[in-house]
């Protein structure tokens, strides 16, 4: 009997290890292409790993999320089923770099008990996977795991938080606007959180893009080291527990305390996308359509968003010469803007910081020195849109009554300045301000906002997001601050997530030996024909002219170039780059084609290829660095040439350069 038992408890040993074994899922999701492929894992947590073509880009990285109940999600998980789908469908894009969207997907999505899923999808630029709360009740999200854990220490485009001088805690609150450093994960100063997207060095030349996607109502994504040398994190802003007023000009939200978790709920909801983009190449960075294709699509009609140019006063300190008036904030500085826009058909003039009664936090009280109703009406007989910059304390406090108020006085819409924070609270402001803004058909250019996660998808009114270390920096950085390098490292991390508020347009230029910063006559580094070419290159429905009209009209070259370039396009191609070195972008409108390119500090010699345009004969109008731009960095050529039979055309920029070709049918 006694062995008869032993038999029977060695069967009954096996028999759980059996059903252990078993109890493990294991599930493979392939991008249409089948070059990509998520290898998902549900045992005692949820883990998955990325795949391109056979090479490991993603090791095993756990996810989960915890509640303040003590429930956790993709911990001890239970699932309850699964379901497959294909995705291959138009999306129509009507404010964005180009007029459809190929959305096509292979998806995954994971039913466990306890009142969630798991959602994957596999595109053939990228996998990005969500938690889904199908809850009836209310819940308080304490944490998120989110986890990625790379094959080895790799080198990595780290773009830090900008608060280094204080705790991590401190570096919450940031304007999310800092160069990057190319280093080893081994190297991350574990004293800074990084922002993302950020892009990680792969094998064969391959990258890795983290990023998020569908932020509604959920704080942000940092990103840290975890658990060894080649493993980032992501941590979350806790939610605000005291918020007072404060900060520049008394128009921020300084949060003075925090709770112990991260965001709360009503009920059932779908959190944002985590999002990992693979490129065999740099250019597929530049050219990446992973975020708007996962936000939430628009309801209702935006057929009256009119994106466009701004003539902008805020960089060129309101400097005119050649005047009778004394410039400043006064209409009749306004109105010489305004005239200005008209004549070279420019969509928009702002008001930008000073209009409002200074440190009142009050949108309805404006400067006696600024009649708000004149200058609508002589601006809408110039064809002329006048936009406010708005501090987010004095807007957050009636959005629905500030709108409403300026809608009816003929308004285009607000530059939202200051907020300065993406915890839940914040993201949620975005959101409101997007929704009210719509209503009341206002334009929304949110500066001094995390970068974008797609709501510019869901409110096609929100044309536009700072979020980036833009032009504004050469008023008051010094040489330390390498500009050039960083305008040819962005495209490939922080415009993959959409637009940019950079503000470019100088016609005042430097070379490296000559650049300085100079508040009130601010200048750029690089060459004329860089500042050219980033109207193709940088993606910005809203685009500033941010230099004085004054100057402009001494350019009337260069102006009246700048004046025809698109803010949105039907088509963009990234013809070819290499991060930190060189990109060059090419985008369609209608019949006409537009190729911008730029080079760090070297000089650069290249072939572009432009068989894109298809068969026939094509002529361009080129701007090219001159011959003396290496030392005279406003020095440029203008050209019209024949486009050669081959379509291969080559070109050559100067240190810190550019060109850019406007290419149209013979």
């Amino acid at each position: 009997m006694k062995r008869n038992h032993l038999i029977w408890s060695l069967l009954s040993i096996l028999i759980c290890c059996s059903m252990t074994i078993t109890a493990q899922k294991q599930f493979s999701l392939k991008s249409p292409d089948g070059k990509l492929e998520a290898s998902i894992v549900v045992d005692k947590t949820v883990e998955y790993s990325v795949s391109h073509q056979g090479d490991l880009m993603l090791a095993k990285s756990p996810l989960s999320m915890t509640l303040a109940d003590g429930t956790s999600y993709g911990v001890a998980p239970k699932l309850s089923g699964s379901a497959t789908a294909k995705v291959d469908k138009q999306i129509e894009s009507p404010v964005y770099k180009r007029k459809q969207v190929a959305d096509n997907y292979n998806e995954l999505t994971l039913k466990f008990k306890g009142d969630y899923n798991i959602v994957f999808r596999a595109y053939n630029d990228g996998v990005a996977y969500r938690f889904v709360s199908t809850s009836k009740k209310p819940f308080v999200v304490e944490n998120e795991q989110a986890v990625f854990n790379f094959p080895s220490d790799s080198k990595a485009f780290v773009n830090y938080a900008n608060r280094p001088e204080g705790t991590l805690e401190s570096q919450y609150m940031n304007s999310f606007e800092q160069p990057y450093h190319h280093i080893s994960l081994s190297e991350w100063n574990k004293k800074r959180l990084g922002i993302s997207p950020l892009v990680v060095e792969g094998v064969n030349g391959k990258k890795v893009c983290i990023a998020e996607a569908d932020l509604i109502n959920y704080p942000g994504m940092f990103l840290y080291p975890a658990d060894g040398t080649a493993s980032l994190k992501g941590i979350f802003a806790p939610y605000p527990k005291d918020i007072q007023q404060g900060g520049h000009n008394m128009l921020q939200g300084l949060v003075k305390s925090r709770e112990s978790y991260i965001a709360k709920f009503d009920g059932a909801t779908s959190f944002p996308w985590r999002i990992v983009v693979v490129s065999a190449n740099d250019a597929e960075l530049a050219d990446s359509d992973m975020v708007y294709k996962l936000a939430t699509p628009a309801q209702g009609d935006y057929s009256w968003v009119k994106p466009g140019k701004v003539a902008w006063e805020w960089w060129n300190t309101w400097n005119l010469y050649g005047v009778d008036f004394e410039t400043g904030v006064n209409n009749a500085t306004y109105k010489y803007y305004i005239d200005f826009a008209s004549k070279y058909g420019i969509e928009y003039v702002i008001l930008d910081e000073g209009w409002a009664v200074n440190l009142q936090a009050d949108l309805l009280q404006v400067v006696p020195e600024i009649d708000l109703k004149e200058l609508v009406a002589y601006a809408n007989k110039k064809n002329v849109g006048l936009i406010l910059w708005a501090g987010y304390y004095a807007f957050n406090k009636d959005i629905e009554g500030i709108c409403k108020h300026y809608h009816e006085m003929g308004i285009k819409g607000f530059k939202v300045d200051f907020m300065d924070r993406d915890d839940q609270p914040m993201v949620d402001f975005h959101r409101r301000a997007a929704e009210i803004g719509a209503k009341y058909k206002m334009l929304m250019d949110f500066h001094g906002s995390y970068k974008p996660t797609g709501l510019q998808r869901t409110y096609p009114n929100v044309i536009n997001f700072e979020g980036v270390n833009g032009l504004e920096q050469m008023k008051w950085s010094g040489s330390e601050l390498d500009q050039v390098t960083y305008d040819v490292t962005m495209p490939f991390i922080r415009m993959l997530a959409g637009p940019i508020d950079y503000t470019q347009g100088a016609m005042r230029n430097a070379t490296k030996g000559n650049y300085r910063s100079v508040y009130s006559e601010a200048m750029s580094q690089g060459t004329r024909c860089r500042q050219l070419a980033e109207y193709v290159i940088f993606e910005s429905p809203l685009n500033m002219l941010c230099d004085s009209p004054s100057n402009y009209e001494r350019e009337e070259e260069c102006t009246g170039f700048i004046a025809t370039v698109p803010t949105v396009w039907d088509n963009t191609i990234a013809l070819n780059g290499e991060i930190g070195k060189y990109v060059t972008i090419a985008r369609q409108k209608g019949d006409t084609w537009y190729v911008g390119s730029m080079t760090n500090w070297d000089s650069r010699k290249m072939e572009l290829d432009l068989s894109f345009l298809g068969e026939g004969s094509f002529k361009g109008e080129v701007f090219k660095d001159g011959v003396n731009a290496n030392k005279v960095a406003r020095d440029y050529k203008r050209e019209v040439i024949t486009i050669p039979s081959d379509k291969k055309l080559p070109i050559s920029m100067a240190s810190g350069g550019g060109y850019v070709i406007k290419i149209t049918r013979q």
